[in-house]
C-alpha cells in the first residue's frame, strides 16, 4: 500500500511521533493506522527504557488545588530546560498532580512506599486469610496478590490514570519520554487536605 503524507499525517497527530517515525511505522504496518500507533507506543516504551538512566535536573513544579479543601505539589524532572517549558510536558505534571488529588497515592515508585506499610498490609491479609479457613500452602500465594494489588493502588505510577483508566501513569509518562525524545522523572509530590 501506498503511504501517503495524509496518513503520515493523521498518524504523527495521532502520537506526536516524528514524521518520519510515523512514514517509517505506517510502511513497517502496510499501512494498518492502529498497527501503525502500536509499533510507535512499543517503540516509544523501549526509547523510555533507553532513556531511564539519564539526569533529569531540570523540569517543573506543578500544583493543582481541588475546591479549596484538596492540594497537590508536583515535581516532574527532565533533561532540558527546553522540554521543561514544553507545554505538553507542564500539561502532564498538572494532569498527574490532578490525579494524586483524586487517588491519594502514598508514594511514587515501589521503592518509596515505607516497607512497614507493606508488613503491615501483608499481616492483615495472612490473618484474614487463615481465618477463612485456606490452607496455609494457599494463604502464600492470596497474599502476594493482594499485596501486588494493594502496590498497585498506592504507588503512583501504577496506578490506573484518572483520566484514562486503560492506561497507568508509568504509560503516560513512557508516551511523554517518547515524544519529548528525553527522560523525564516524577520526582516527588505532597499531597494536603483540609481536617487530614
Amino acid at each position: 500500500m501506498a503511504i501517503t503524507s495524509k496518513m503520515v499525517k493523521e498518524l504523527r497527530d495521532k502520537t506526536a511521533a516524528g514524521m518520519m517515525d510515523c512514514k517509517k511505522a505506517l510502511t513497517e504496518t502496510d499501512g494498518d493506522m492502529e498497527k501503525a500507533v502500536d509499533l510507535l507506543r512499543q517503540k516509544g516504551l523501549a526509547v523510555a527504557a533507553k532513556r531511564a538512566g539519564r539526569a533529569t535536573s531540570e523540569g517543573t513544579i506543578q500544583t493543582y488545588i481541588h475546591g479549596a479543601k484538596i492540594g497537590v505539589m508536583i515535581e516532574v524532572g527532565c533533561e532540558t530546560d527546553f522540554v521543561a517549558k514544553n507545554e505538553e510536558f507542564c500539561k502532564f505534571a498538572k494532569d498527574i498532580a490532578m490525579h494524586i488529588a483524586a487517588v491519594n497515592p502514598i508514594a511514587v515508585s515501589r521503592e518509596g512506599i515505607p516497607a512497614e506499610v507493606i508488613e503491615r498490609e501483608k499481616a492483615i491479609y495472612v490473618q484474614q486469610a487463615l481465618d477463612s479457613g485456606k490452607p496455609e500452602a494457599i494463604v502464600e500465594k492470596m497474599v502476594v496478590g493482594k499485596v501486588e494489588k494493594f502496590i498497585g493502588e498506592i504507588c503512583l505510577v501504577e496506578q490506573k490514570f484518572v483520566m484514562n483508566p486503560d492506561l497507568t501513569v508509568q504509560d503516560l509518562l513512557n508516551e511523554l519520554v517518547a515524544k519529548m525524545g528525553e527522560n523525564i522523572s516524577i520526582k516527588r509530590f505532597a499531597r494536603f487536605q483540609v481536617g487530614a
